[in-house]
């Protein structure tokens, strides 16, 4: 019997969840499923250039885990564009770090931590600008834009 797979620590969850080639209707097109745990091991591989040792310690997960991660996750992305399907960014094994706590709040007005953003590179944390999203912010340290931690 294989052991159960552990979460693994999701930093960014997509806003955007699903991608289409121009010009052809939703019901003409096959899908390709990416998981959220295959987007952030190529948004942190990809995108953020981290080394897949860095990566996966930020993922919480071993480096040949990381690895086929990513391999799984280019190769949905190469079929999807090669072959005209849409993207699809779902499901998979996965947790968001809890940064400001584990208060329970009831609305905006509610006491607890105050918002706090987090760099997805260098873990920096900062106080959250009131009106001005985390993903608008960038990091102190090292310049990239900031995740909201929740």
């Amino acid at each position: 019997m294989p052991r159960p797979r552990l979460c693994r620590r999701v930093w960014f969850k997509p806003n955007v969840t699903y991608f289409k080639p121009a010009g052809i209707r939703m019901s003409g097109l096959e899908k390709s499923i990416i998981t959220v745990d295959e987007f952030e091991a190529v948004r942190l591989k990809d995108l953020l250039g981290l080394e897949q040792e860095e990566a996966a310690k930020k993922m919480n997960i071993s480096q040949p885990t990381f690895h086929r991660l990513v391999l799984s996750a280019r190769k949905k992305i190469a079929d999807a564009i090669v072959n005209g399907k849409a993207i699809k960014i779902e499901g998979g094994n996965y947790k968001m770090p809890n940064i400001r706590g584990t208060g329970r709040g009831f609305g905006r007005k509610a006491a607890g931590p105050p918002a706090v953003c987090v760099c997805p590179v260098c873990e920096n944390q900062q106080d959250k600008v009131a009106a001005l999203p985390c993903s608008q912010m960038k990091c102190n340290k090292c310049g990239s834009l900031m995740v909201r931690g929740d």
